[in-house]
């Protein structure tokens, strides 16, 4: 795990710090970036996400779909939690808290812009931080690569579907359009660039060329993922130093959700009696979430200075802290499932 990975969370909170900051003192030069627009989608937020996510893409190997049918019970685990628990607990939670607990302390526009921003990451399965969490907890890496790759061909038929669903039932009117053009622009087109990609560099199959582009790559991913979230907070800035108590309030319930998603699956899993190197990356993946991915589409369906793109970006704050934890859990349990 790299230094960048290990630390992530600090890394965020110090952009966190910055874009609030020149958010405050230079409003007019985050206004100017809000303006580049096209059919709901910031050109320049969407530069970065490409950046983000084009790197993660190249290390998926849809080859490896040929061995789908091996471990079947974890993989079966994996998808029904990813795709029938996950994203409704998360829509749940956030009514429950932000039409609930936090009514008083939340007007009712912004609450549903945070809850949206919660369904959003509720239905975006993690793709690859995946690959960190099952290293650290030594699972097995061809398992890990197949859930990843059956995650990432359902996303494009699911994604849309379910938080469309979701964000109707909450009383969010869905603009479909809006919603379809972020699938293909953020899903669809960043798969089909890396699967080109990987099977133009890695013509030998012996993945060296293949890590040296992933190596020059990563810092370009880095870059992205950071300024993004200076942007996204300098365009809350001010709502925020008004506001503090928002990044809290979000933040609560997706602790709970993260916690109890992998309590639930990690539970099941050793009913299941499956081996360790199997039950804790798919706990991993059914946990975490594909965070560039609600990001942006939270940012083209709500706006950058929308509550849901702030919900989204305290997902990335709160994730990393938790599943290290999570991590260290797996590790400690080893021995139940001998």
């Amino acid at each position: 795990m790299g230094v960048f990975e290990r630390y992530l969370s600090i890394w965020v909170g110090l952009a966190i710090m910055l874009g609030v900051f020149l958010g405050n003192i230079i409003p007019s030069f985050f206004s100017a970036i809000a303006e580049f627009e096209f059919a709901h989608v910031n050109l320049i937020i969407a530069v970065l996400i490409w950046l983000m996510i084009y790197p993660m893409m190249i290390q998926i190997d849809f080859s490896s779909l040929k061995n789908v049918g091996t471990k079947p019970k974890g993989l079966i685990l994996t998808l029904v939690v990813n795709w029938l628990i996950k994203p409704f607990t998360m829509a749940f939670l956030g009514w429950l808290f932000f039409k609930g607990i936090f009514a008083d302390w939340v007007d009712p526009q912004t609450a549903t812009e945070y809850i949206a921003g919660m369904i959003l990451l509720g239905v975006a399965p993690c793709t690859a931080m995946v690959f960190v969490w099952s290293q650290l907890t030594k699972g097995d890496p061809n398992y890990t690569l197949i859930q990843v790759s059956v995650n990432d061909i359902i996303m494009i038929f699911a994604f849309a579907p379910i938080a469309g669903f979701l964000l109707g039932i909450t009383d969010i009117t869905v603009p479909w359009d809006t919603l379809l053009l972020s699938v293909l622009l953020y899903v669809v087109l960043p798969l089909v660039a890396g699967a080109a990609t990987r099977k133009i560099v890695d013509k030998k199959e012996d993945h060296q060329a293949l890590a040296r582009l992933l190596s020059t790559l990563k810092p370009w991913s880095i870059i992205g993922l950071l300024t993004t979230v200076i942007l996204l907070f300098g365009f809350q800035a001010q709502t925020i130093i008004t506001n503090p108590q928002a990044i809290v309030l979000i933040a609560i319930p997706l602790l709970i959700q993260t916690y109890g998603i992998f309590a639930a699956t990690y539970f099941i899993a050793h009913r299941m009696r499956l081996p360790h190197n199997v039950a804790a990356p798919a706990c991993m993946i059914s946990t975490s979430n594909f965070f560039e991915l609600a990001v942006a589409v939270a940012i083209s369906l709500f706006g950058l200075h929308s509550g849901a793109a702030l919900a989204t970006v305290v997902g990335v704050l709160v994730e990393v802290p938790v599943m290290l934890s999570l991590v260290w859990f797996a590790n400690r349990t080893r021995h139940w499932f001998n």
